[in-house]
């Protein structure tokens, strides 16, 4: 079994309630890198990392082109980007015209993770109003990632978990608790990959 290496995730509406909960489970010095798209506006500033910094121990940013992926950190796509991951490790940002009507999109990081990562990817879905995510999340399952899914009747949007359970055979439908637990059991796992600092 290939070692876990990253973890994806996608969420829309009712994110920042659901991203400060779930994140509240991790440690400062959770081992595997936490990459998000949420569905932001263009016009928006970098509040959402700031304000997950005051409610979070693990350290939240704002992600930068070129930068090199790192433990310990999650990284938010910036408004009006899409994020991806490269080959070699690090983060890039587009302006490749919008996914789902999306720009980030969650189908864009995800795709870019299940073939840089592929079954070292842990993809996750959570809250939102819309299907982006749903593709994304099948070829994380396909390249032998594991999946989540919040489950839909905790979720206070469902139709953006429910259309990812629609699509692909999750391996796991959880509250955000059990998601944040489930993370957190899996950064005392061992077959964890071990980034250097």
């Amino acid at each position: 079994m290939r070692p876990l290496e990253v973890v994806v995730m996608g969420v829309s509406a009712g994110g920042l309630k659901a991203l400060s909960r779930l994140l509240s489970y991790l440690p400062s010095d959770y081992k595997l890198p936490i990459i998000i798209v949420q569905h932001i506006l263009e016009s928006s500033d970098s509040y959402l990392a700031e304000y997950l910094n005051t409610q979070v121990a693990i350290h939240v940013k704002e992600a930068v082109d070129k930068e090199a992926i790192q433990p310990n950190h999650v990284y938010l796509a910036p408004p009006g980007y899409h994020l991806l991951i490269e080959d070699d490790r690090s983060l890039s940002l587009s302006i490749d015209p919008k996914v789902n009507y999306s720009r980030p999109s969650i189908d864009v990081l995800f795709d870019s993770a299940a073939f840089a990562f592929q079954e070292g990817c842990v993809g996750v879905v959570l809250t939102g109003a819309n299907r982006d995510g749903s593709a994304g999340l099948l070829t994380i399952k396909e390249s032998g990632g594991i999946t989540i899914v919040q489950d839909p009747e905790t979720a206070e949007f469902p139709v953006m978990p429910q259309a990812a359970v629609d699509t692909v055979k999750v391996d796991y439908i959880l509250s955000l608790e059990d998601i944040g637990k489930y993370l957190r059991q899996l950064h005392d796992l061992e077959q964890i990959h071990h980034f250097k600092d």
